[in-house]
C-alpha cells in the first residue's frame, strides 16, 4: 500500500494494544473470492500458530452465516443492506473490484472476438436465442464465423453473488429479463439452463461442452484460460473485462463518497467501463460476543489491505482506492464488544508483523 494510506491509517486507526494470542478464523462465503482470499490466508499464517479456513459456499450462504454467528467473517459479491447492516449489528466494507465475465466455448471463436450487448446477453440466458449463428448475432458479428451449433446455458445453482450481479445487470439492460426473471442470488432459471454449484465447477463446465457459455469472476477467466467476448457497454463502446475497465465502472460510481457501498456497479457509464464489474464485500460484527477472534479476523484484512496488493493484482482482482480503503478503517473504529467497549489491539501490531 502506498505511503499516503498507511499515514491516513495511522491518523484513523488509534487501538488500545492487546494481546498478541494467535487466535484461528473462519469464514465462508463468495466463491469468487475464494481464490483470492486462500492466498492471502496461506501468505498470512505461513509463520503463524493459527489457521484461517474459508469456505466457499456462496455469497448467499455467507451472509447468513455471519448473520447467525456461524463464522468470524461473512464475504459476498453483494453489499449487505443498510436495514440488514442495522438490524445484526454488522459492518460490510469491500475488500477489491472485480467483474463478472460472459464465457463460451465456440470452436473457432477466440477471446475478444465476438461482440455481445446486453440485449443479446438476455435472450441467450432466457433461451429466446438457441443458435450460435442466430441472425442476431450474425448482425452484430460481421465476418465472424459463427458455426450452426446449439448454445447450451449454464448457471450456478447455489445462491450466488456473481449471479446477484450478473442478473442485476440483464435487469437493467433487459425490461423483459427484468419482468421474467429480475435480480437475485437464485433465479428461476429456463428449465433448459443447466446448474451447476460454484464458480470453479461452472468454470470447468465451460471448458468440456462445446456451444457452452455461462458468466463468472474475472479471475477465473484468467486462471482457466477462458474464451470471453468484448461487451458494449453504456457509453456505446465495446470493452474487454480487466483492471482498466473494472477501474474506469468504479471511478463512475460514488464510492468514493458515499456512506455506503450498496450502489452496485454494473452498467455504470464511461467509454472504457465494464458493464458488469462488481465489488466483493467482507461482512463482520460490529458488536463482537467473540472479540479476540474478531480482533485476529481485522489483523488480517487490515494485513491484506496494506501488504496484499501485489497478491490482489496477481489474481486478476483490483485493489481500492486509497481514499475507500482510509473510509474502511474509519468504519473498524466503531467496533466493540458486547459491554461496548472498543477492540484491544493496535495498528502498531499490523504494521510490525513480519511475513
Amino acid at each position: 500500500m502506498f505511503a499516503q494510506t498507511k499515514a491516513l491509517l495511522t491518523a484513523l486507526l488509534v487501538f488500545t494494544a492487546g494481546s498478541a494470542a494467535a487466535v484461528n478464523i473462519s469464514g465462508a462465503g463468495s466463491s469468487a473470492a475464494a481464490p483470492l482470499y486462500g492466498k492471502l490466508s496461506d501468505y498470512y499464517v505461513r509463520n503463524k500458530d493459527m489457521k484461517i479456513d474459508y469456505q466457499p459456499v456462496g455469497s448467499s450462504a455467507g451472509i447468513e452465516q455471519i448473520k447467525s454467528g456461524a463464522v468470524d467473517f461473512g464475504a459476498s459479491d453483494v453489499s449487505l443492506s443498510a436495514q440488514d447492516a442495522k438490524k445484526f449489528k454488522l459492518i460490510c466494507f469491500p475488500s477489491v473490484i472485480s467483474g463478472v465475465v460472459p464465457v463460451l466455448n465456440v470452436p473457432g471463436i477466440k477471446s475478444e472476438q465476438l461482440r455481445l450487448n446486453g440485449a443479446l446477453l438476455a435472450d441467450i440466458f432466457s433461451r429466446k436465442l438457441t443458435m450460435w449463428n442466430d441472425p442476431a448475432l450474425l448482425a452484430l458479428n460481421p465476418g465472424v464465423k459463427l458455426p450452426a451449433l446449439a448454445i447450451t446455458v449454464l448457471v450456478r445453482l447455489d445462491g450466488s453473488g456473481t449471479t446477484y450481479n450478473f442478473t442485476d445487470y440483464l435487469s437493467k439492460v433487459s425490461p423483459a429479463w427484468k419482468q421474467s426473471y429480475g435480480k437475485n442470488f437464485t433465479i428461476a432459471w429456463p428449465a433448459a439452463a443447466t446448474q451447476i454449484k460454484g464458480s470453479a465447477a461452472v468454470a470447468a463446465a465451460v471448458k468440456l461442452k462445446p456451444g457452452a457459455i455461462s458468466y463468472v469472476d474475472f479471475n477465473y477467466v484468467v486462471q482457466d484460460k477462458l474464451t470471453f467476448p468484448k461487451m458494449l457497454n453504456q457509453d456505446g463502446k465495446f470493452v474487454a473485462p480487466g483492471a482498466q475497465s473494472f477501474g474506469a465502472a468504479l471511478a463512475n460510481s460514488s464510492w468514493a463518497s458515499a456512506a455506503t457501498y450498496e450502489e452496485a456497479l454494473t452498467d455504470k457509464p464511461g467509454a472504457d467501463s465494464w458493464p458488469i464489474t462488481m465489488g466483493t464485500f467482507v461482512i463482520v460484527p460490529q458488536v463482537t460476543g467473540k472479540p479476540e477472534r474478531t480482533i485476529a479476523t481485522l489483523k488480517f484484512f487490515t494485513w491484506a489491505f496494506m501488504n496484499g496488493d501485489a497478491i490482489v493484482g496477481d489474481l486478476n482482482f483490483v485493489r481500492l482506492p486509497d481514499r475507500v480503503q482510509a473510509r474502511i478503517y474509519g468504519a473498524l473504529v466503531k467496533i466493540s464488544d458486547t459491554a461496548g467497549a472498543p477492540l484491544r489491539w493496535s495498528l502498531a501490531e499490523v504494521l510490525n508483523d513480519k511475513h
